[in-house]
């Protein structure tokens, strides 16, 4: 009797986890909106608004959290690799205080990103972003792409073959492809394609 119980616990629990992470979750906080694949464990589309570009919150100390109900990557998928938690809602355009702060390192806005591009090209667009909104409204809009076969890391989370990035400003609209792999020595305007 105690071996079909077991069997019975585990395979309900093998049936919610695959019903749980199949499909798409919007999830929307008051200053971004993001469409997770709790399957791929990896943001899909993402949406926000510029609102800080004067802040001057310190993240020093700040860590990336799993948000609850929500199957999510978490640091065993960055840990020693070439992939960082890249932020796509910037840290630094949501700097306006702790809890904004804070909202940006929840996983579900951390995607598995190429080290060089997180730390290069992708964060020199996102200070440009940043300095545009000193003088525009600016909103923006990622993509997240997957390729077929697909990365899936030993750990469970599948990593982006890249990512499209549309810029909103002063009634103009600019439009980025970025492939994830190291990007050493180029520029952010490299990646600019025509819509």
């Amino acid at each position: 009797m105690k071996t079909r119980l077991r069997f019975f616990t585990s395979f309900v629990f093998v049936v919610w986890f695959c019903l749980s992470v199949n499909g798409q979750d919007t999830i929307r906080t008051d200053i971004y909106e993001i469409v997770y694949s709790q399957l791929l464990e990896q943001p899909l589309r993402i949406k926000y608004q510029v609102l800080c570009p004067f802040g001057k919150e310190e993240r020093a100390g700040m860590n990336f959290w799993k948000p609850e109900n929500i199957h999510t990557s978490d640091n065993n998928d960055y840990k020693d690799n070439i992939w960082d938690k890249g932020h796509m809602v910037p840290a630094s355009s949501f700097s306006c205080n702790e809890d904004t702060l804070y909202q940006t390192f929840n996983y579900l806005n951390s995607a598995l990103q190429h080290q060089s591009l997180n730390r290069g090209v992708w964060a020199r667009l996102e200070q440009f972003e940043k300095n545009l909104a000193k003088f525009y409204t600016v909103n923006v809009e990622i993509e997240v792409l997957f390729g077929d076969p697909q990365n899936c890391l030993p750990t469970g989370a599948v990593v982006p073959t890249g990512f499209n990035k549309t810029i909103w400003f002063d009634d103009k609209k600019i439009a980025f492809y970025f492939p994830n792999e190291d990007t050493t020595g180029k520029d952010w305007s490299d990646f600019m394609i025509n819509q």
